[in-house]
């Protein structure tokens, strides 16, 4: 990619869109070339006989000063007292089952990723537990790219994912709707029913106010601040520290840029791999890749 490129990029593909979605393009970019000179410059042209160089130059710069936004998530220490604590409550809540499914909607969140919208148009029918090692989510509804329309992915139920959910289907979701071969059952349903008496899907405001109100009681500190996007790039962060590679936190999290991935890695993580050398960095990103590859297999 060189600067010629990014002029087309600009010119052409970006020409109609808003000043602020070309900007973040353009720090998108900025920020994974920086990435890669940090890390991979070396290899890359031991490798290419190519020497990284960020296309982004003066001349087709979007003009703008509005910083792209940095999410800094809580430590895993933190959102593992959130949840310890959550789960205490279970078992002296006024709405055993509601507060249930609030819990594992948000637990769901930090360990794969999913977004709150994602999370309310599962089916009990998009677990997938007989493929890969741990079982896979089938996620019909992924944002869309530039108006392209939902798209799908196959989550695998890594992180903890898959206990979660069993635990969830095997002693919570039957007291909201006990008919779990219908067609198009929710995974998460609402309180609320159906003219059929059947029970209708969650919205957004529950998952997004029982989160809240979890964090509220237990995690005073991120009152305001932990909402479910930040619960995204908490999973991020998590799985590259636990050695996953950005492409494969790209398909996870179902990012269209890797740029976009790039940014939802907590800056703690990318310190930390930064202290090792450039071939250990790189060689720990392809057998990160690779054990993503075996475990969604």
């Amino acid at each position: 990619m060189e600067p010629a490129d990014a002029d087309a990029y600009f010119g052409k593909v970006l020409r109609g869109s808003p000043s602020g979605t070309r900007l973040a393009r353009s720090q998108a970019l900025t920020t994974y070339f920086m990435f890669l000179e940090l890390r991979h410059k070396v290899e890359l042209h031991r490798m290419t006989g190519r020497v990284v160089e960020c296309p982004i130059d003066e001349m087709n710069r979007p003009r703008g000063a509005k910083d792209a936004q940095l999410r800094i998530p809580p430590t895993e220490p933190e959102v593992g007292t959130l949840f310890a604590d959550w789960g205490g409550d279970l078992a002296t809540c006024r709405k055993f089952a509601p507060t249930a499914r609030n819990y594992t909607a948000s637990k769901l969140m930090s360990q794969v990723g999913l977004r709150v919208s994602e999370a309310c148009k599962l089916d009990l029918a998009d677990i997938k537990w007989d493929l890969g090692r741990f079982g896979k989510l089938h996620v019909r509804h992924g944002k869309g790219a530039r108006g392209s329309g939902p798209r799908e992915r196959m989550v695998p139920l890594i992180n903890g994912a898959d206990r979660t959910l069993r635990w969830f289907i095997e002693d919570v979701r039957g007291q909201f709707d006990d008919d779990h071969t219908r067609p198009g059952a929710p995974l998460f349903p609402s309180e609320r029913k159906n003219t059929d008496g059947s029970a209708r899907r969650v919205g957004d405001d529950a998952l997004r106010n029982g989160l809240d109100n979890a964090v509220e009681a237990h995690l005073p500190r991120w009152t305001n601040k932990l909402t479910p996007h930040v619960l995204r790039h908490f999973c991020a962060s998590q799985l590259y520290g636990n050695g996953l590679d950005l492409l494969a936190i790209q398909e996870v999290l179902g990012h269209s840029w890797i740029a976009t991935t790039m940014r939802y890695v907590n800056p703690r993580e990318l310190h930390q791999t930064g202290e090792k050398s450039q071939v250990t960095s790189l060689r720990r990103g392809l057998d990160g890749l690779q054990r993503y590859r075996e475990l969604a297999a």
